[in-house]
């Protein structure tokens, strides 16, 4: 990180030491809980593609001004590599699953299967750093799971029965999660944002290619909400939504922090009823609630034992 911006965190640590990255990372939660509601607004009239690679495409090149900018380092040759594991995961496959699975899914049945991203964070983590806890925690982050895969099943019409846009769904979570657990160790040796924003500039080539190929498939119309919505999640969700994330965490505690992600898909639920006039519903209601205990639970049981350098 640059001398500026640990100058900047320093202060604004010491100027509320308790509080500021709780606030600051319930800011970047509450900048994500956005997300599906409006990727569910902008597949109304765009492609899932272009949303997906649209949305990277933008947030790389403020991430390119934002790395110039302040002058940072180039990563080293494994450090590309490991990159590209991040870029895989939420730049690429998180974006364009959700967006594919959200053109016939709502976005509060999306919020519940996502609400598994924590645990799923947690799992990813313990497995790429080696960490041995105790059975409870595979217990409960199963639990979580199959609650998760229980609610997708019936709401697509009885036990067993997955719609297409669930296994996206899911898809997106572990792809997400697999960037998530590796974006956490490697932001030790670039720096939080710096990581994200070397993991676009990564992916911009095929992100560009991809909005060429939607493009000629079909031309982007939509009306000036549609486009707002569009434009969030290229700004907000892909970029500025980490800065705040990010500074979270860095001013900690950031085992606290972590855990502020866990209301993200209470807010997700919250704002498509309000926005999308959803109908908030007891199944949703319910699956929510067990989703976010168990995926609570794993994440405490995880901290309790580590002391987490991700995002989980």
């Amino acid at each position: 990180m640059s001398g500026n911006s640990s100058a900047t965190l320093d202060t604004t640590a010491t100027l509320s030491p308790s509080r500021a990255g709780l606030w600051w990372g319930l800011l970047g939660v509450a900048a994500f809980s956005f997300t599906v509601p409006f990727t569910r607004v902008a597949v109304g009239s765009f492609s899932p593609l272009f949303i997906g690679s649209g949305r990277a495409v933008i947030a790389a090149l403020l991430a390119a001004a934002a790395l110039v900018l302040t002058g940072q380092r180039l990563p080293t040759g494994r450090q590309w590599a490991r990159l590209a594991v991040v870029a895989g995961g939420v730049v690429i496959g998180f974006p364009l699953l959700t967006s594919y699975a959200l053109t016939t899914a709502s976005a509060g049945h999306g919020a519940v299967v996502i609400a598994l991203l924590p645990a799923a964070t947690a799992v990813m983590a313990v497995i790429r750093g080696k960490e041995r806890p105790p059975p409870s925690f595979w217990i409960t982050a199963g639990i979580g799971a199959l609650a998760a895969l229980v609610f997708a099943s019936l709401q697509g019409g009885g036990f067993g029965r997955l719609h297409w846009s669930d296994l996206l769904l899911f898809g997106a979570v572990a792809a997400a999660a697999i960037g998530y657990a590796e974006g956490g160790l490697l932001s030790r040796e670039l720096g939080s944002w710096q990581t994200v924003s070397w993991a676009l500039v990564l992916a911009a080539p095929l992100m560009i290619a991809l909005v060429v190929v939607s493009t000629i498939e079909r031309t982007p119309s939509g009306t000036p909400v549609q486009w707002a919505a569009f434009a969030y999640l290229a700004v907000v969700s892909m970029f500025l939504g980490f800065f705040a994330w990010y500074r979270g965490l860095a001013i900690g505690p950031m085992a606290q922090v972590s855990q502020v992600q866990l209301v993200q898909p209470v807010l997700t639920i919250t704002w498509a009823a309000l926005l999308l006039h959803e109908a908030l519903t007891w199944p949703t209601v319910l699956g929510g609630v067990a989703v976010i205990l168990c995926a609570a639970t794993a994440v405490r049981i995880r901290l309790t034992r580590h002391t987490p350098g991700e995002p989980t």
